[in-house]
């Protein structure tokens, strides 16, 4: 796979691309920009006491990659076929090989496409999906793999804490908005602010919403909007706008662009940080490094 073509290389189009593979008889989807490879199974070597999700690890160069098995964490039955596949993933900086049944296609949208699903689908994993992108007359269920990482390995995450590690904190009441899909990671985000000592801070579910209030603070000429935000924290991966889109129209708002955004994600390497340096981001945090959030928080808004 080929990160060079394609839409790594634009900015603030609102586009992506996802990655199709199918579970049973069911589809899914991960960001291409997550995928590193695509390779075919092969067994792998079992780790006494690990989680029962955790095939076990394999060397297909010169890394050892941990296995999920993607089909079992989704309480769907083993199928036994040539057509399994690892899909290579890199995201929170580190790597994983996760198990499914097959690879269908790549497919290129726009994130106005991906619906947002209802918090609780697939057998009670809370926040399991990210967003539903419905093709033709499928459905496809973008996964949340942060949420599937941390639920096998808790200790990938964000650690709120960590804060305690920062030492004494004084209190903020600096307006910060984020703009984060994962419930589950808003909620350890708000945690781990409240701890920092900023306990303003409000949450929006995508890019489109955020962008939305940013629009409706804007008008309200009653007082001037640095009084209602002095921070945008935003993800990259978000149904309706990405975060891309969002840096983009804040950094090219005449008003708006002096607000300070930290793009805080798990997809942030060295071309992501040069996409996020042209659209004028601030500065960008990879996820789960939430002291160095902090501080620079504290860098930009004190």
């Amino acid at each position: 796979m080929d990160k060079q073509k394609g839409i790594l290389l634009e900015s603030g189009t609102n586009e992506l691309e996802i990655v199709e593979f199918r579970i049973g008889e069911n589809f899914f989807g991960i960001n291409v920009a997550k995928v590193k490879e695509i390779i075919p199974f092969t067994k792998p070597t079992s780790i006494p006491n690990s989680h029962p999700c955790i095939k076990g690890i394999f060397k297909p160069r010169d890394e050892v990659i941990t296995a999920v098995d993607l089909p079992r964490y989704l309480n769907f039955p083993e199928e036994k076929s040539d057509q399994a596949r690892y899909i290579i993933s890199h995201f929170n900086q580190i790597t994983v090989g996760f198990l499914v049944d097959a690879v269908v296609g790549i497919h290129r949208i726009s994130w106005e496409k991906v619906e947002k699903p209802d918090e609780t689908i697939f057998s009670g994993h809370e926040g399991i999906a990210t967003g539903i992108v419905k093709l033709e007359e499928k459905l496809i269920v973008v996964l949340d793999f942060e949420k599937i990482l941390a639920d096998i390995s808790p200790n990938t995450g964000i650690q709120v804490a960590d804060v305690s590690k920062l030492g004494p904190r004084n209190r903020s009441e600096k307006p910060i908005l984020i703009a984060e899909d994962s419930k589950m990671l808003a909620n350890m985000l708000l945690d781990s602010l409240h701890a920092a000592g900023y306990t303003f801070v409000t949450v929006m579910p995508n890019g489109k919403e955020a962008w939305d209030m940013l629009e409706a603070i804007k008008k309200d000429k009653s007082r001037s909007w640095k009084e209602r935000v002095s921070l945008l924290i935003t993800d990259i991966e978000m149904p309706r706008m990405d975060g891309h889109s969002l840096t983009k129209k804040v950094k090219d708002d005449e008003d708006l662009q002096e607000l300070p955004v930290i793009i805080f994600s798990s997809l942030i390497d060295d071309q992501m940080r040069r996409k996020g340096e042209a659209l004028g981001a601030n500065d960008q945090i990879s996820k789960p490094e939430i002291n160095r959030l902090v501080e620079t928080i504290d860098h930009l808004i004190l």
